[in-house]
């Protein structure tokens, strides 16, 4: 692991050190920065954005990690005696940071399986109306002929699209909290 306090940060931040710091991040498990700015904080965030292509997570209790929640990908607030001005700029809000393990292996994992499924559960949805409306068309001599009342249509995309993902985003679990909490590297398929 690599820690590097403020005022290192302050000379590694400028354009001829970036590169260099970069690389050596990427040999790391871990970096930590500790007594930084906030301003520091969320340029090295946008700086690990732009240049090494990655997707980051900020985590951050007070008002000072605020611009870093919100330059980040995602943003992890956590509540506590800074304040809530953290978790009202982030996109997720725990009470305590060891809650973090459980927010990305679990609910992360879950959250993944569910969004994948309904894409697909929308793609075979459009697919059977697109379909139906298709082969009507021979049937009507490409009279431009409507299939369906409005109403019809109406309650066939409000019940195909809105009961299923409520019903799927709640019951839907592949693998129980348990086991990904056990096997983190089920977090990577």
């Amino acid at each position: 692991g690599l820690v590097i306090d403020g005022r290192t940060l302050e000379n590694v931040l400028h354009d001829s050190l970036q590169n260099i710091f970069l690389e050596l991040t990427e040999k790391c498990r871990a970096v930590v920065c500790c007594q930084a700015t906030p301003m520091q904080k969320s340029v090295l965030v946008k700086l690990v954005r732009s240049k090494l292509k990655a997707m980051t997570l900020a985590v951050g209790d007070g008002a000072n990690d605020v611009s870093m929640i919100q330059v980040a990908d995602i943003g992890v607030g956590i509540s506590g005696q800074e304040g809530m001005q953290a978790v009202m700029a982030s996109d997720f809000a725990i009470s305590q940071f060891r809650h973090l393990k459980k927010l990305l292996l679990v609910h992360g994992h879950w959250c993944y399986t569910r969004l994948t499924n309904m894409v697909l559960y929308y793609f075979y949805k459009n697919v059977a109306y697109v379909n139906l409306l298709f082969w009507y068309q021979f049937f009507c001599g490409f009279s431009g002929t409507s299939m369906t009342d409005y109403w019809i249509l109406i309650l066939f995309n409000l019940l195909f699209t809105s009961v299923p993902p409520i019903i799927y985003g709640v019951l839907d679990k592949d693998v129980s909290a348990e086991v990904l909490m056990e096997l983190p590297q089920l977090y990577k398929m």
